[in-house]
């Protein structure tokens, strides 16, 4: 081999060496994507609590009712449970509530119902419980007349946390 063939035969494979180890310029593209966690606070009641007391001269009973329960959603923390009346109860009787709370939070215990709402259960905080104990308290004072009859809807409201 000659050395001019030899010479071109070098310069092309150095030529080809060089190409072959130069970065490739490739394209790029951003993207910028939104994300974002939306709160979930859910609640529920089941069940159809019936009460009945029989009002005594004199004197203040009550009764009871646990026939109803409770479940609860969240994925926030430190949100809290709210009950109310849609209307206020008649003249010598009152309702109240107790939540039983689910793990972590903190149940107020038995609560008298009005028509502005009063704390049931706080710093309820991410989780999912089902079918908690609910107890209704139906107490009748010497003021209640007889044939005292009615229905009232207690809203439950989850609100609050973070």
């Amino acid at each position: 081999m000659t050395s001019a063939k030899y010479f071109a035969l070098s310069a092309l494979a150095l030529a080809a060496l060089v190409a072959g180890s130069a970065p490739a310029n490739g394209q790029t593209a951003v993207q910028t994507v939104k994300f974002e966690v939306r709160a979930i606070n859910l609640i529920a009641v089941s069940g159809a609590p019936t009460l009945t007391v029989q009002a005594v001269p004199g004197q203040t009973t009550s009764t009871t009712s646990n026939a109803a329960t409770w479940s609860v959603t969240t994925n926030q923390t430190g949100a809290k449970v709210t009950a109310a009346l849609a209307e206020p109860m008649p003249k010598g009787l009152t309702l109240a509530l107790s939540l039983s709370a689910p793990t972590g939070a903190t149940s107020t215990g038995l609560q008298e119902l009005g028509t502005s709402p009063v704390d049931l259960v706080t710093n309820v905080s991410r989780l999912s419980a089902a079918n908690l104990a609910m107890t209704y308290e139906l107490a009748a004072t010497v003021d209640v007349g007889a044939h005292v009859s009615g229905t009232r809807a207690v809203t439950l409201t989850i609100t609050g946390g973070v």
